[in-house]
């Protein structure tokens, strides 16, 4: 890379963030980041769709939008429509859908159409990592609402809005992840989806939906978007293909009532989100998403029950975890001698990549000892290997001890 004798940093603003690190390849063993299980890729219906779609209207791709508007491909925000209404519940047509370039620029978005230095929101205590940094670059205060295995508290939620209130304090918004929530994995329950509802209702404070892990629910069957339960329309949902097809696709999109989405669009100024990419997806999506996504599932479902043995035979009582109801991570409380960002950088050294749980928080000192792992990606000797990596380090470094029961807690 070439190298500058020009000394540009008097020239860059207070705000910019820190410089990204030079990446100098991946880890031996990753349990970092959102990616998914390559060997479940549909690479085929992928290129047969990539050639029908481009043998078909392949042309249109000299126009930034091709011919659909600047709200997206129009098929896909078809099928977007269709899928929400199947599986969330969601009533919306094409004109309700913006697609973006993942789910991370539908964050950026959103957060610019309500906040600005100084501004309030609420969010869950433990939530993902590129929100609330986005929150602290922003300059933005975050309230943190702790969380059960229903989701996010609600008695706490309403002493914190009505504590906002006595100070003439209005939050922008509730960001919630209520269906697999990352880090936690939990599943806010539909009565909890009621109150928290209610809240929204009461105090004034419209809700922030990122339901981009809603596919992956073992099951297949999922609670009603907040979106769709509202009443008031007092809800913005943020949805993806990131986790249900491919992540390096960056297809996302938003829906909201178009008071938000002709503020997004006017902040969108990309010239609109990669147009091949909808394209692909829009055909593939049609005849194959509905049988591609149990399979997904089935083999997550198996690299977690992997990830769940490792750590009981390496760590037995030293980690405690709850079996998800879906997802790509696992949320792992360790021994509280053990500081999870010490441990990051050990393990790291080591070869084994995690996600440092008070990353992944609003309050640090309560993740201290947690720590987010990510089975998609390896392979089940990976898992195997990493784990007991994992476990070598945490003994060596924190005098955690080997495995002594099994603590696994079965829903």
């Amino acid at each position: 890379m070439r190298s500058s004798t020009f000394d540009f940093s008097p020239l860059f603003p207070a705000s910019l963030p820190a410089p990204a690190i030079k990446w100098t390849g991946a880890p031996r063993f990753s349990f970092v980041g959102g990616n998914n299980d390559p060997d479940v890729v549909p690479v085929d219906a992928l290129r047969e769709a990539a050639d029908a779609v481009l043998s078909r209207e392949g042309n249109a791709l000299s126009n930034y939008t091709v011919k659909t508007g600047p709200q997206g491909y129009r098929p896909l925000r078809e099928f977007v429509a269709q899928k929400l209404k199947r599986d969330a519940g969601i009533s919306c047509t094409a004109e309700d859908i913006v697609m973006v370039s993942g789910s991370l620029q539908a964050l950026d978005l959103v957060n610019a159409v309500f906040c600005e230095p100084g501004d309030t929101v609420i969010y869950e205590q433990e939530s993902y990592q590129g929100s609330i940094n986005r929150m602290t670059r922003m300059g933005v205060n975050v309230v943190g609402i702790p969380l059960d295995d229903d989701g996010m508290r609600m008695d706490v939620l309403h002493d914190a809005l009505a504590g906002l209130k006595t100070r003439g304090v209005r939050p922008k918004f509730i960001y919630t992840i209520p269906t697999v929530q990352n880090p936690t994995a939990t599943i806010m329950s539909e009565g909890r989806r009621r109150e928290l509802l209610k809240l929204s209702e009461e105090y004034g404070v419209p809700i922030f939906e990122d339901d981009c892990y809603a596919d992956l629910i073992w099951s297949g069957t999922r609670p009603p978007a907040l979106y769709a339960m509202s009443k008031a329309g007092g809800v913005v949902h943020i949805g993806s293909f990131s986790k249900s097809v491919a992540p390096a696709l960056r297809v996302g999109y938003v829906v909201a009532p178009w008071e938000i989405l002709s503020r997004v669009l006017a902040l969108k100024t990309d010239a609109g989100s990669g147009a091949l990419e909808q394209m692909v997806l829009a055909e593939f999506c049609k005849p194959h998403f509905e049988t591609h996504v149990p399979k997904l599932r089935g083999a997550l479902r198996a690299k977690l029950e992997t990830l769940m043995e490792s750590l009981n035979e390496q760590f037995g009582t030293a980690a405690e975890f709850e079996d998800p109801q879906g997802g790509i991570f696992l949320w792992v409380k360790l021994p509280d001698q053990v500081d999870a960002m010490r441990l990051y950088q050990k393990a790291l050294a080591a070869g084994v990549a995690i996600n440092p749980g008070p990353e992944w928080s609003v309050d640090a000192a309560y993740s201290k000892s947690r720590i987010r792992i990510c089975f998609a990606s390896p392979s089940h000797e990976q898992i195997r290997e990493g784990v007991a990596l994992l476990a070598e380090v945490c003994r060596s470094e924190f005098g955690v001890p080997a495995r002594s029961a099994n603590v696994q807690k079965q829903d």
